[in-house]
């Protein structure tokens, strides 16, 4: 893969991992269609290093996405340009996943939040099932391991997100808490029920 990165600087630029490569490039809505010839060209060109190599471009898997303001995507809608990879047309999608990251067209992260929530509140059913069972370290390994290592993976795209995305992660932080320490909500809302 080292000698695909000589390839790849066909003007765009790119990043590179071991089985994963991401092509992208920065234009005006005006220029839409020339970037498109671009990253044709260049996918063009590292499909004939792959086959040189014995490799195949998978097109099934390469996806495109159009990245941008509302305003500006609004303004693409009605012709989402699309790549043409010889006799397969790569349309654009609302959002891909990046490295297990899942990104939409605004840059927004509600869908990756959501389907982090929903894993980790499915691996806390299940480890409620048989939390009676363990001990305490082993019960805070299986929670590190199933819940907060997923909510902790790449949360630095997480910066400077807004309250309402932080706080659906913070609630699964709160469930897992009170797995660990065998309290339930029952005695937090009674607590704010209280309150005066």
């Amino acid at each position: 893969m080292a000698d695909l990165a000589d390839v790849a600087k066909h003007q765009v630029n790119f990043h590179l991992f071991a089985n994963d490569s991401q092509i992208y490039l920065h234009c005006r809505i005006s220029e839409a269609s020339s970037a498109v010839s671009k990253v044709e060209d260049c996918i063009s060109v590292i499909g004939h290093w792959m086959s040189a190599n014995r490799l195949k471009l998978n097109a099934d898997k390469t996806e495109l996405l159009w990245v941008g303001s509302r305003h500006n995507l609004a303004s693409l809608r009605g012709c989402t340009p699309s790549l043409q990879l010889g006799k397969d047309v790569i349309r654009a999608r609302d959002h891909v996943r990046l490295l297990g990251v899942t990104v939409e067209t605004d840059l927004s992260l509600g869908k990756h939040v959501s389907s982090v929530c929903k894993m980790c509140f499915f691996w806390l059913r299940q480890l409620r099932r048989v939390s009676h069972s363990l001990d305490t370290e082993s019960l805070k390994t299986l929670v590190h391991a199933f819940v907060t290592s997923r909510v902790y993976y790449c949360n630095s795209v997480l910066a400077s997100s807004p309250k309402t995305i932080t706080d659906e992660l913070q609630r699964v932080l709160n469930a897992a808490a009170r797995l660990i320490s065998g309290t339930s909500n029952l005695v937090r809302s009674r607590s704010v029920t209280a309150a005066p």
